[in-house]
């Protein structure tokens, strides 16, 4: 009798087991069903995808996601920001893409005109700064890692003179100029940041000229910059002045100056967020990720950068990451002297994107 109560036992562990593998089994095909056929989905860059800087880190953060989700990729490269990217989504509509990324802020307003004529189609638009029901736009708070890799620029410097080549005097340019001077005057209050505007994003001549008068017309020791082009990093390195970079870590490329860079994670906004997509849970809207998504993040410092440094950003970079400490957090003075966050209070996200009109202490702008 006792060996039939234990067949019984045996034989319902066995089914339950069994019960449970099938269980499993249509919960994974369930959650699978949406990337078994490949998807369409297209990039269009206003650079290209091997240029080890902006370009390059949404390529591939892209190819990343492409993998995880079975999608097919289109990428086109070096399309000018004009009325004829329209037809460039149009092709690419006409043949079959269902989701569109746009990797530059002055396209704009002719995702908006293509988006109106389809709306099936979802549109993604970096650095944008306006949705609708089948646009998202997106952007990471970049301004966290700049503010870290400025502590690093102010401990490396001797001179007190941090140089800064920028494209162009808009919010998301001036809210890194910003953070980073604040984080130069963490570490170093006597320093200064002195800024170049290039009036290109990837124009290597232009990029290159606004650098060499920089240098040419102050000591400079340590350069940071927001550009697509590397020429700000090279030719600092030629000069001997230490780099900061950004959007890639290019350490490989300048070993003897490179010190860290705030850099792009893409695939941790990509995968998510087209996947909500294929599930068909895609809602149009602005998303601006901080430092605990891993969209943003600084490159791994060299050897170079002062152990000072190092311990400053260790502290600082847990502070964000708790939440208990943000980089405009006041009191906060302008270039002028006038207070502009009082103590205990803090920039709301809609003037830190859309109303960054003034520098902060220790700005200098540096003019033909």
């Amino acid at each position: 009798m006792c060996n039939v109560k234990w067949v019984y036992f045996i034989s319902a562990v066995i089914i339950a087991v069994i019960m449970a593998g099938l269980l499993a089994t249509n919960v994974k095909k369930k959650n699978t069903d949406i990337t078994r056929e490949k998807t369409k989905v297209a990039m269009i860059m206003n650079g290209s995808i091997d240029d080890h800087s902006w370009g390059q880190s949404h390529y591939e953060g892209m190819q990343k996601t492409a993998k995880d989700l079975n999608l097919e990729v289109w990428f086109r490269q070096n399309i000018p920001a004009d009325k004829s990217s329209e037809d460039v989504m149009e092709g690419l509509i006409g043949a079959g893409v269902k989701i569109i990324v746009v990797n530059s802020f002055q396209f704009g307003p002719y995702i908006q005109n293509v988006a109106a004529q389809h709306p099936d189609v979802k549109f993604f638009h970096a650095s944008g700064v306006k949705s609708a029901p089948n646009v998202s736009t997106f952007f990471g708070r970049i301004y966290q890692m700049r503010y870290l890799s400025g502590l690093v620029a102010g401990k490396q410097s001797k001179t007190g003179n941090v140089g800064y080549v920028a494209a162009f005097d808009i919010p998301e340019v001036v809210r890194g100029i910003n953070a980073f001077t604040l984080g130069v005057k963490k570490a170093n209050p006597d320093a200064n940041v002195i800024v170049r505007w290039t009036k290109s994003w990837e124009d290597d001549s232009s990029c290159a000229y606004a650098t060499r008068a920089l240098l040419a017309k102050n000591d400079i020791d340590v350069l940071a910059m927001h550009t697509d082009s590397r020429e700000p990093m090279r030719i600092a390195d030629s000069l001997g002045i230490w780099v900061v970079g950004y959007n890639l870590d290019n350490a490989e490329f300048y070993p003897d100056h490179f010190l860290t860079a705030p850099v792009w994670r893409w695939e941790k906004f990509y995968t998510p967020h087209i996947l909500e997509v294929l599930k068909k849970k895609f809602v149009g809207q602005s998303y601006w990720d901080g430092f605990s998504s891993g969209i943003v993040d600084l490159s791994p410092f060299t050897s170079h950068v002062n152990p000072e440094a190092v311990a400053l950003v260790a502290i600082e970079r847990e502070k964000i990451q708790k939440g208990s400490f943000d980089v405009f957090y006041g009191p906060i003075e302008d270039n002028a002297g006038t207070v502009r966050v009082n103590e205990g209070e803090s920039m709301s996200d809609s003037d830190m994107l859309n109303h960054f009109n003034w520098f902060v202490k220790g700005v200098k702008i540096d003019e033909e």
